[in-house]
C-alpha cells in the first residue's frame, strides 16, 4: 500500500502558481489552467502528495473555466470543508494526505452522475497518462480510466 504525504521536498519543487494554489488557498485565473481542456485518458493526482484524486472518465466540460469532475476516484483522499471566505459560503475541497487546496465542490453538476461539480485548479493536479499509470503505481485505477474513442 502506497503512503501519500506532503514533504518539504515536494513543496519546494512547486511552481509559484502551484504553491499559491495548494499551500495558500489560491485560485488560478479561469480558462488558464493547463489541464482544463485535457481529454487524454488517465488519472489526476495531487501535485504535492501524489494521492489519486480524479479519473478522466469523470471529467466533463462544465464551462466554468476550471477542470470539472463528477466525483473523486478515491473519496477517502478528498476532504470537504466549509469555506466562508470571499463573502460566500462554499465547500472547499482539499487532498486528505497532502492537505493541498484543490478547489470547491458545487451541487450544479450533471444530475445523471450525482449532481456534483468538483471545480478543481489545474495547478493542484498532476496528470498521469493511462499508458504510465501502471509504471507509476496507479495500476489499480486503470478500470476507472476510459480509453480515447
Amino acid at each position: 500500500m502506497t503512503s501519500y504525504r506532503k514533504t518539504e521536498e515536494a513543496v519546494a519543487a512547486l511552481t509559484l502558481e502551484q504553491h499559491q494554489v495548494t499551500q495558500r488557498n489560491g485560485t488560478e485565473r479561469p480558462g488558464t489552467g493547463a489541464l482544463l481542456h485535457n481529454k487524454e485518458p488517465g488519472l489526476y493526482v495531487d501535485v504535492v502528495s501524489g494521492e489519486p484524486l480524479f479519473a478522466s472518465a469523470d471529467k466533463y466540460e462544465s464551462g466554468c473555466g476550471w477542470p470539472s469532475f463528477t466525483k473523486p476516484v478515491e473519496p477517502a483522499n478528498v476532504a470537504e470543508l466549509r469555506d466562508a471566505s470571499h463573502g460566500m459560503v462554499r465547500i472547499e475541497v482539499r487532498s486528505k494526505h497532502g492537505d493541498s487546496h484543490l478547489g470547491h465542490v458545487f451541487d450544479d453538476g450533471p444530475r445523471d452522475c450525482g449532481g456534483l461539480r468538483y471545480c478543481i485548479n489545474s495547478a493542484s493536479l498532476r496528470f498521469v497518462p493511462r499508458a504510465e499509470m501502471e509504471a507509476e503505481g496507479y495500476g489499480a485505477y486503470l478500470p476507472q480510466v476510459k480509453n480515447v474513442e
